[in-house]
């Protein structure tokens, strides 16, 4: 299964009033090697553990497996992962034929918001909200992974 999708910085609170689902998520990771991540994830009430190869050259595309476990055995599995747990409510948006999710980070990565656009093809086109900012599609200091390691506050 291959993910495509690009990553914006978020320049306002607007996408509040036009979310239609939010969630609170903590997520922690087995393994955060450049080549191969392995997540853990509490969605609400729902966990699943991912696994996510390396991006291509533009960091668009990348392989991820993700399978839904317990809340429980997630809950054990976080006990297992690498400092740095991740800590952040998803807002998500329909915009035309996509849902653009928006992550409003906490914790260490507080003031950090990112929206994500999954896409079918890598030059899909698609709307554009006011309230998108720079594109990070591609910056690693972005990923999950590596906000674990370095947080938004260290910057």
């Amino acid at each position: 299964m291959i993910e495509i999708e690009r990553k914006f910085l978020v320049n306002s609170e607007a996408f509040k009033q036009e979310a239609q689902n939010k969630y609170r998520i903590v997520q922690g990771f087995l393994n955060t090697h450049p080549e191969r991540t392995v997540r853990v994830r509490i969605k609400g009430d729902q966990a699943f553990l991912t696994v996510k190869g390396i991006g291509n050259s533009s960091g668009t595309s990348r392989f991820e497996w993700e399978k839904e476990i317990s809340v429980t055995d997630a809950e054990l599995l976080m006990e297992l992962c690498e400092e740095g747990i991740i800590e952040k409510v998803r807002y998500e948006i329909q915009s035309g034929t996509h849902v653009i999710e928006v992550d409003e980070f906490f914790g260490k990565n507080k003031g950090l918001i990112i929206a994500e656009i999954e896409l079918k093809e890598e030059n899909e086109s698609f709307l554009v909200p006011k309230w998108f900012g720079k594109e990070v599609t591609g910056d690693s200091k972005y990923y999950n992974s590596q906000l674990s390691k370095k947080p938004f506050v260290l910057w």
